[in-house]
């Protein structure tokens, strides 16, 4: 269980608010392993690339290894502004997350994550010189989860049919953080 550090009722109220907002996010993308990070180039273009991303804490901060001398690290250094877009095809769930980026060397955060699986990358294991971490802080999360059931598709277009709406499969919803 996480531990409130608010002074306040009212802060700890807005933590407890935050780490709602934290757990759903979590939730919505445990099983997905792979996010395309968007950055911003210097001329201002956009570059995606896939990369692993770890499991979200009740901080709602989202991890990722990455390499001190890569394209992405010199990007989030210009634009901290970042897109995370997170796809689950085979159960019609979609996540993007918009957030702010910082390059880190957090020795203990590293020995948090670190596996030996990512020594493909940095052979060095956990004292390669070009190991960093990308933290990236949440803003705004977004999310579309659709029933892949044919009878949750229909009993939706009826319902909708009905009330006059226009129908809409699934559930979208926006979180800010």
């Amino acid at each position: 269980m996480t531990q409130l550090t608010g002074n306040t009722v009212q802060e700890q109220l807005a933590e407890i608010e935050y780490i709602k907002k934290a757990r759903e996010l979590s939730s919505k993308i445990a099983d997905i392993k792979i996010a395309m990070l968007t950055t911003t180039e210097a001329d201002g273009t956009i570059d995606s690339r896939p990369m692993y991303t770890f499991k979200v804490g009740d901080d709602g901060l989202i991890w990722m290894f990455a390499r001190k001398s890569s394209r992405k690290t010199t990007e989030i250094g210009l634009n901290p502004n970042v897109m995370l877009n997170y796809s689950d095809p085979a159960q019609d769930l979609y996540v993007t997350v918009k957030g702010t980026a910082t390059v880190t060397h957090d020795p203990v955060k590293i020995d948090e994550l670190w596996t030996d699986r990512y020594k493909t990358w940095f052979p060095y294991g956990k004292e390669d010189p070009e190991l960093c971490l990308l933290r990236i802080q949440p803003e705004k999360a977004e999310y579309w989860d659709t029933p892949d059931l044919l009878l949750a598709q229909i009993v939706s277009l009826v319902k909708n049919t009905i009330k006059g709406n226009a129908n809409e499969e699934g559930e979208h919803k926006e979180v800010d953080f």
